[in-house]
Formats: C-alpha cells, structure tokens, sequence
C-alpha cells in the first residue's frame, strides 16, 4: 500500500449501490451508527545489544459495522471485504436496533483541513538504511562514554487509510502517517548499572528525526539520564512540596485528570469529576484542554473515528470544570456536543470517548522561581509507569528522573521516588505554574478498555505543596 486507493469501497466485491442499501438496512430505526473502512501498514526494526535483533512489517484491512439504539451498541467487524461479510454483521450490528425508533443522528459537521501530510513513511528511507542508522546509534553512545553497557534503538512506522460511512450518504476520508524513534541506554559503574531513555515521534515522516543533528541530540539525552541516575541516591519518603517539570511529566495529568474528564465515565457517574461542572476542580489559575488540532503531532487528527473534526477544547478553565471529552453516542445521551473524541484502535474497536493532545496551558513563573521557592522538596523532570483509578482518583507514579531540592537549589539525583495522592485533590494543590508549557517529544500511547491510541501530553513546571512521596531511603 504505498498510496491509499481512491476510496476503500473499492477493496470489496460489490457495488457502492449494495453496500449503501446494506447499511441503510443495518441502521434502520437505530439512533446513529456508521461503517468504519481501514487499510494499515505498520513496520518496526529494534536493534539490541550490538546486532539487528528484530524487525515487524505487517498489512490489515478490514471494516467495522456499529448500530446505536440509546444506551445499546451493536457492533460487528470482519477482515473480509465481502458484501457476503457485510451482510452478516449488518444482521448482527443491527439486531440491536430491532423494534426501536430512532431518529437518525445528524451526520458530524465537514471539514476540509489536513493537519499531516499523507506521505507513506514505510520504504522511506529503505529497511537497509533505517538498519544502519540504528547501528550508528548504536556505535555513537558505545564511543561516547565506557560507562555503556547496553543499547537499545528502534524505529517505528505506521500508514493507516481510513473511511467513515454514514447511512445518510455522508463520508469522510483521513490518511493517517506515525513514525517513532526510540533509544535506550543502560550505564554501569562496578556493580551498579542504570537505564536512561529518550524517544520521539509524531504523524511526520522520518527525515523530520532521522537527520543526524536529530538523532544524536536523542542520544544524548538518554545517555545522560542513565549518567545522572547511575549517581543516585536513595529517595526520601514523606509528605513534602513537589515541583514537575515541563513536557512529560503531564502523562500525570493525562492519567489522574484527563481519564476523568471523558464523557463516559461521567455519564455512568464512575469519575470522581462526576456531577462536578461548573464548579472549582482544581486551584486558580489551572487551565486544561484536550486540543486534537495541533499539526503533525502524535495525538492529532483531521477528523475522529467517528467523523467528527477535532477540536480545542478547554476542559478546566482557571480551576472550574467547564467540560467533558465526547464522542455522539456519550454527547447525545448527556445533552452535550460531540467534542471529535470519539476515538478507535481499528476497525475491530468500536468508539468511545478518548484523549487527543492534553495538557495543562503556561502560568507567569518562571522554572527557576519555582525551584527557589520550595525548601525542602522533589524535583520531578520524568516519570515512568503509574496506576490510576478512575472512580476514585487515587494515583501513583513513579519518577524516572528526580532530585532533591533543599533551600532553593536543585541537589543530588534519587532513585525510587513514587508520587502518591489523588488526582481531583492534586489539582488543588498547585501553587505556582509556569510559563513555559509544552508537550512531549511525541511517544505517549493511551490504554482504555482494551484498545490503545496514540496521545500527547503536556504541562509547564508547577509547584504542588504537600504531596505524599514513597522514597526508597531507609
């Protein structure tokens, strides 16, 4: 699939009349539904301890078939673009709408913007030249310092087509470019060795990254994490002020705010953002949006999974919660807009409410204000993994690059700090916001209920005065 063929109605056997009268007959009476087309392409190479250890090329297609009958969803899917396999998960999709009297929804509003290019990144540069270049990266931290023990690169593409047909005659098209480099390193000093990482990506093609100034930078950077973590000392605990970079350090906000903000927790009443509009969420000052509009990054897109254009869309403004993330089915039942949320894995998913690009907008501190104000404290540049739970908030993250700050001024590097508290609550314990907010290189990936979706994040440095720290320090 090196260019996406004219319309996707094309890969099956049958005419576009049976296929629109087929749908048509799935929907009848039902309150919204469409049929959801995808062409994919996805490619990888991982280069691991000095030799290529593993590539990945791979193709799908396939279609996906939702009815909408209230609070019900039919929903079927095939890899088989047959009208015979249509037909099956029309009776199948559409069971769910049998007896009931829908009105159908009006079709999502037209757009005709293009936040990305539709170059297929794949065969761009070829698979012997993304080799190489993962073997100069390799060859480049191994000369850059005898600490290095181990190194880890790898390139990522991917080239999805996808087509949204509505029952109404109305349909939406979106080509779909990622790419993603990611390197790791693993420093060791005696018996002591620490990892460090960097990585990059965004719906761009590669020599947007893959230029050697890029790459080097990348290199660096990771190699000077595993250099900064290998002088670590043990993580204090206790409950003390806290000061988050800027960038990724907003995957905490992702994770403990922005889950809770998506529609379909909030009308199950499961958020603990539930029934909260209007009122102060988080401290003065904090301002959230979920912004799918920003060219050729990773969360962006032209239109959602549903056929609805992305948008910006503030969701707490100065500290009061004046929004939900939607797709239609959520927005209709809670009498609200569908915001261009609606988001999918492929055509075997069917939509739900989900992020695009969140992140938290600039205050008027700078960084170093920040730092000079807190006493005794975290500085938290990085985190890694962490766990949230939706329903009441609670959260706990654990920080991959940090350091001590005592009197104003950032001190030794820890390892094994964990940030423990609840996501509504944290909120409001921000007590500076700086002016320099940004989002993420372009490497985030979002889990919900089983599918996963590219996603950016974002935040300035902020202060948040007493948060409990789980340290490692005896």
């Amino acid at each position: 699939m090196s260019t996406a063929p004219a319309s996707l109605t094309s890969l099956f056997d049958a005419s576009e009349e049976d296929l629109m009268a087929t749908l048509a007959g799935a929907l009848r009476g039902a309150d919204d539904g469409e049929l959801f087309l995808e062409q994919s392409q996805l490619e990888s190479l991982t280069f691991d301890n000095g030799r290529l250890k593993g590539g990945n090329f791979s193709t799908d297609q396939g279609f996906g078939l939702r009815a909408v009958a209230g609070e019900a969803v039919g929903y079927a899917h095939s890899g088989e673009m047959s009208l015979s396999a249509l037909k099956r998960a029309a009776d199948a999709a559409g069971a769910v709408a049998a007896g009931h009297s829908g009105t159908y929804a009006e079709a999502p509003a037209r757009t005709n913007r293009k936040l990305y290019g539709e170059e297929n990144p794949i065969g761009a540069p070829s698979f012997e030249e993304k080799a190489k270049l993962l073997g100069e990266i390799d060859a480049y931290l191994r000369g850059k310092d005898p600490k290095v023990r181990q190194v880890t690169a790898s390139v990522a593409a991917s080239f999805q087509v996808v087509e949204i047909i509505r029952a109404d005659g109305h349909r939406v098209r979106d080509i779909r470019p990622m790419t993603r480099l990611n390197i790791s390193v693993v420093a060791g000093s005696g018996d002591r060795q620490e990892s460090g990482s960097f990585g990059t990506g965004g719906r761009v093609a590669f020599d947007t990254f893959l230029s050697e100034g890029g790459w080097q930078r990348g290199a660096d950077e990771a190699l000077r994490q595993a250099l900064v973590n290998l002088e670590a000392v043990e993580a204090p605990a206790g409950t003390m002020d806290v000061v988050l970079g800027n960038g990724w350090p907003g995957v905490m906000l992702h994770e403990a705010v922005g889950h809770g903000l998506e529609g379909d927790f909030n009308r199950k009443k499961t958020s603990a953002f539930s029934g909260l509009l209007g009122e102060m969420v988080a401290a003065p000052g904090v301002t959230v949006v979920d912004d799918g509009t920003i060219e050729n990054r990773r969360g962006s897109l032209s239109v959602d999974d549903e056929g609805t254009p992305s948008a910006y869309n503030v969701l707490i403004e100065n500290g009061r919660l004046v929004g939900y993330m939607q797709d239609r089915q959520n927005a209709r039942l809670m009498g609200m807009k569908a915001t261009g949320n609606g988001r999918r894995q492929g055509y075997a998913h069917q939509p739900m409410p989900r992020m695009t690009n969140t992140y938290m907008l600039s205050g008027d501190r700078t960084p170093e204000e920040i730092i000079a104000s807190v006493k005794k404290g975290i500085y938290a540049v990085s985190f890694g993994g962490g766990q949230v739970d939706i329903t009441s908030g609670k959260f706990v993250f654990g920080c991959t690059e940090a350091y001590l700050i005592e009197n104003g001024r950032i001190g030794a590097p820890v390892k094994g700090a964990m940030l423990i508290g609840n996501g509504p609550d944290a909120m409001k314990r921000v007590t500076m916001i700086g002016n320099d907010s940004k989002l993420d290189t372009g490497i985030g990936n979002c889990g919900k209920a089983g599918q996963w979706v590219p996603v950016g994040v974002g935040q300035p440095h902020l202060r948040m005065d007493q948060i409990t720290v789980g340290g490692t320090k005896a």
